[in-house]
C-alpha cells in the first residue's frame, strides 16, 4: 500500500507540471517547493543532521552535485515541459527513466547487460519515440518542435544520472542525506528564481498555485520519499523498485480524469511498450536471481 501510494503521488505530480500553468511560475514553483520541504523536514531530523554535519561537509560536492541533477535540474525541466506538452504526455515519458538507467549503467558503470536487457531497453525507447512524434514515428527528424516532449526527456536523463550516482552515496542515514539534499536543492534554485524575476516571468502564485505548491512539497517531494524509504524496509529495494513502473499509469489516469485530456491509441501503444521493456529488462534480473535463491 505504501508502494501504491507513492506511485499515485510521482504520478500526479505530473499533472501538477501541467495544471501549474497560469497558477504559478516554474522557477517559483521549484524554489517554493524546496523551501517548504525543509521548513517541514530540518526540525525533524535537526538532531542527526547536527551530528552528521562534519560527515556533509566533507561530501558537499557530491550532495550539490546530486541535488542538482535529480532535484532541482530535474524538477526545472519538469515545470518547464508543462508549457509545451500535456500532463499525459508527462507522465508518460518518465517511463524513460529505466531504460537510461540500464544504459547509464553500462556506459559509466561498467555493468554487464545482456541481450533480454538491451531488448527491453528498445521496447521502452520505442514507446517514447511513439510520444515523441505523436503516435508517427517518421516525423522522427521533427522532433524539434515538440521542445516540451524533450524537455521531459532531458529531465529523465538527468534523473538516470542521479540514480545511477545514488549506489556511491556516502553512509549517511537515509533522512539526514535527503535532508542535506533538500538544503542544495533549495539553494541551487535561487539563480533559476534570480532569472526568471529579472526576465520579468516572476508572479505570485494564485490560490491555486499556492494548493499546487503545497501538494507538490508535502506529497511527491516529502511524504512519497518517507513512504518509500519504509517500504524499502519492509520489502527490500528490488521488490520496491518494480512498483515504480506504476507511477506513468497513475499519471495518465489524473491527466484524464482531472484535467480532461484525451488519451490517444498511441499513448496506450506507448504505454504499453514501455511497461514491457521495463518487465523484460527486469526478468533478466530475476532470472539470474531465481536460481541462486531456489538453492
Amino acid at each position: 500500500m505504501l508502494l501504491v501510494l507513492t506511485a499515485a503521488m510521482w504520478g500526479a505530480n505530473g499533472v501538477v507540471s501541467r495544471a501549474a500553468v497560469g497558477a504559478v511560475a516554474p522557477m517559483t514553483m521549484v524554489t517554493l517547493r524546496w523551501l517548504i520541504v525543509c521548513a517541514v523536514l530540518l526540525p525533524l531530523v535537526r538532531a542527526p543532521l547536527v551530528a552528521r554535519l562534519p560527515e556533509m561537509r566533507r561530501h558537499w560536492r557530491f550532495l550539490a552535485a546530486m541535488a542538482l541533477s535529480g532535484y532541482t535540474g530535474f524538477n526545472v525541466l519538469f515545470y518547464l515541459a508543462g508549457y509545451w506538452t500535456s500532463a499525459v504526455n508527462i507522465t508518460l515519458l518518465q517511463g524513460a527513466i529505466p531504460p537510461m538507467v540500464l544504459a547509464a549503467a553500462a556506459l559509466f558503470a561498467h555493468e554487464k547487460v545482456i541481450p533480454r536487457q538491451v531488448a527491453g531497453m528498445a521496447v521502452s525507447f520505442l514507446g517514447v519515440g511513439l510520444i515523441a512524434t505523436r503516435g508517427d514515428l517518421t516525423h522522427i527528424g521533427a522532433l524539434s518542435s515538440n521542445l516540451g516532449d524533450l524537455m521531459m526527456l532531458a529531465a529523465c536523463a538527468l534523473y538516470a544520472g542521479y540514480t545511477i550516482a545514488l549506489r556511491k552515496r556516502p553512509p549517511l542515514p537515509p533522512l539526514v542525506f535527503f535532508a542535506g539534499m533538500a538544503v542544495a536543492a533549495f539553494a541551487e534554485s535561487l539563480p533559476f528564481l534570480g532569472a526568471e524575476i529579472a526576465l520579468g516571468h516572476a508572479y505570485w502564485p494564485t490560490a491555486k498555485g499556492w494548493a499546487l505548491v503545497f501538494f507538490v512539497a508535502l506529497a511527491p517531494s516529502l511524504v512519497s520519499q518517507l513512504f518509500f524509504m519504509r517500504a524499502v524496509e519492509l520489502i527490500g529495494p528490488g521488490r520496491a523498485g518494480i512498483f515504480s513502473n506504476l507511477t506513468p499509469l497513475f499519471g495518465a489516469f489524473f491527466a484524464i480524469v482531472l484535467l480532461g485530456e484525451p488519451f490517444h491509441f498511441y499513448h496506450g501503444v506507448a504505454m504499453a511498450l514501455g511497461l514491457a521493456g521495463i518487465a523484460l529488462a527486469e526478468s533478466a534480473k530475476w532470472r539470474r536471481v531465481a536460481p541462486h535463491e531456489s538453492s
